[in-house]
Formats: structure tokens, sequence, C-alpha cells
């Protein structure tokens, strides 16, 4: 059986996320007390099948009903083959995938029965992390800052700076290192930049029937219709001050914007869009960031980030170039949050999601009696 949790010194955390992109679950190990990191561990990625990525598109946005059940079912045992050939590890942190989120209104939904898989993986699974912001008035989005507060202290940043995730929804999180906690006024500001590649990867699959843009060819042999840019940063979203954040489809008329364009001006023009929407959010940070270090896939379309150096005026890097892993970032993020929600810390803050107080998230779940369970 699963041994409890210890409440003191270090754990060997496992995290598991699923994105926005739609493109499989990546897994990953932190050795963290729940406030420093202290070491990375073994990794490993578990692509979805085309045909798994279908039942989870068609429930994208539905809160209930058959499509749901499906995309649970397909969610569940992908994480547990991800996660099962993993030794030695304490706890896992599991984050499910997100099928619809509006926070002021229904509230979000992460699919995956974190008490299902503890049982399957003989180890307690802390999940459900965003339902209790969102209770107490958060956005429930963006979660990996606290973990990037713990990054920047890792790689020793002394000056602030910016991580922008590019998955399918883009997200920035400003971080003043000179802070010792992550939920101190002033330490953290995060929130959603806008679409990043789910726009993209939707209009390629659409037209071409790929997945996404391979290193930004086709965007490069188009043109950034500058009227579609302007409706697009026209929206209301942009105005809002953080923190705020997004649902995957939120910005779906963006294809229509596009769609009487060629296809590399369209795949260029929403590749601006993405970057535009960053450049738009960075007049938010209380004093400019001195780098701005790219985590998620976006950091491998050269296009994107080439327009991302244009723009800005500091330098634009992967987060490879300071020794963190891109493709990992947010799966350690949630390993790192599983050790947090553990000790009773708090996982988020008004700083990072608009949320009354700090508070932590999440529910642990621990192995029922049966050491496998049929699902």
């Amino acid at each position: 059986m699963a041994r409890a949790i210890s409440k003191t010194g270090s754990l060997t955390a496992l995290g598991a996320m699923s994105g926005t992109s739609l493109d499989g679950v990546d897994a990953a190990v932190v050795v963290t007390d729940g406030h420093r990191i202290e070491g990375f561990g073994p990794t490993f990625y578990r692509p979805y099948e085309p045909s798994e990525q279908q039942v989870l598109a068609r429930a994208l946005g539905q809160w209930r009903g058959q499509a749901v059940d499906a995309a649970t079912d397909v969610v569940e045992q992908a994480h547990l083959a991800a996660l099962e050939d993993f030794e030695d590890v304490d706890l896992v942190g599991f984050h499910g995938q997100t099928l619809a989120h509006a926070p002021r209104t229904q509230g979000t939904l992460q699919v995956g029965d974190g008490a299902w898989l503890a049982t399957a993986l003989d180890l307690p699974v802390v999940w459900d992390f965003r339902s209790a912001d969102v209770e107490l008035g958060g956005e429930g989005a963006p979660l990996a800052p606290f973990f990037h507060f713990a990054c920047a202290h890792y790689i020793g940043a002394s000056a602030p700076l910016a991580f922008l995730n590019l998955g399918g929804v883009g997200n920035l999180t400003y971080v003043d290192p000179s802070f010792s906690r992550p939920e101190m006024a002033g330490a953290l500001l995060a929130f959603d930049t806008g679409p990043a590649n789910a726009p993209i990867n939707d209009l390629l699959r659409a037209r071409l029937d790929l997945p996404y843009d391979k290193d930004g060819r086709i965007a490069r042999q188009g043109r950034v219709e500058q009227g579609a840019l302007e409706l697009f940063l026209a929206e209301p979203y942009f105005a809002r001050m953080p923190p705020k954040s997004l649902d995957r489809n939120d910005f779906s008329e963006m294809i229509a914007l596009v769609s009487e364009l060629k296809d590399a001006d369209a795949a260029a023009t929403l590749t601006g869009m993405s970057a535009a929407g960053v450049l738009e959010g960075l007049r938010h940070c209380p004093s400019p960031p001195v780098q701005m270090l790219v985590t998620g896939g976006g950091r491998r379309n050269p296009v994107l980030m080439e327009m991302l150096s244009v723009a800005l005026d500091c330098p634009v890097k992967p987060v490879e170039e300071v020794g963190l892993d891109g493709d990992m970032l947010e799966a350690q993020a949630f390993a790192y949050l599983a050790v947090r929600v553990a000790r009773g810390l708090p996982t988020s803050c008004p700083g990072t999601t608009g949320v009354r107080a700090a508070v932590g998230g999440g529910t642990v779940s621990y192995p029922a009696v049966a050491q496998q369970v049929a699902h």
C-alpha cells in the first residue's frame, strides 16, 4: 500500500499535464520540499493517438454528457499509461484535461478521476487543483506561476523576469525574485496573454490536415494581414486588467478573421496575433522584465519567436538556455504544486489568479484497498 505523505523534508513528486493543444500527456519528476526546487528527475511523453485527439476535441467546451464521459476515459487511460512505470515516487500531481473554463459563470472543468488514478497507481494523487481558487473568486488559471517563482530562484535570477508559456493559450508570469515567498504582494503577476498555438493548429488541421506549423514553414511564406490583426487587438479582453484567463476556444473567431486569406497568409496572421497578444500583455507588468523565458510548443516556432524578439525590448529565449526543460515545465509545475497542496501551502494568490486571498487548491486521494480497479 502507498505510504502516507511525509510532512517534512523533500519529496519526490511526479507531475502530469495534458494541455489545450491536445497533443499528449507530459510526465515529469521534481524533488522539492514545496518551497525550493532541489532537483529534477525522469520525464516521459505519451502522445495521444489521432482517434483519442478526436474524442477530446469533440468534448471541448462541454460540461457534461456522453462526449465528456468518453473524453474522461481517454484521459484516465492515457495518464495511467504515462505514469505507471515511474519508480520511487512519493506522490502524483494530476492536472487532468481542461474541457471547459468559464470561471466567472460556470466554473472550470478538468476531467479525470484522481481517486481512481490513486488506486490504479497505488500512490497518493493530488488533483482538482483549480476548483478552490474559482470558488474564492479567482480565475483558476494560470497555476504554474508559483512554480515559475521557484524556478527563478533555482536559476539564480536577481532581477524581474517573465516566463511565457506558448501552449494552446499563451500565459505570462512576471516574477520579482527579490521576494522570498510567491504569495507576497508584488512577487508575481500572471495572466493569459491570448491564443497561442490552438488557432494555428486548428487552421492547419482544417485546411491542410497538418497537426501544426512545423518550424513555422507555412507562416514564413505568408504575410500578416494588418486589418485582421487590428480587429483582433480590438477585443475587450486585452484592455482588461490582470489577473485574467481564457478558455481554449474563447478566440475561435480568429479563424473567421482569416477565412478569406490564403493558407500562408492565414498562418502568418494567426502567428502575428499570438505575438501581439504577448506584447499587449507586457503593458500590464510593473516594470519591463530583463528577459523573457519561453516554454511550451510555441518556442519551437521560429517565426513566432522572431516576431516576439523584434517586438520586445528584452532578450527572448527558450527556457533551455537557463537549464530548464520547456517540454516538461508544466508537468513539473504540477509535481511541485502537489507537494505544496500536501503540505498545506498556497498554490495561487491575488496576483496570479485574482483570488481574494492566497489559497491552496487541490484534493489528496489515497489508494483504495483494492490494488487495481476497472473504470
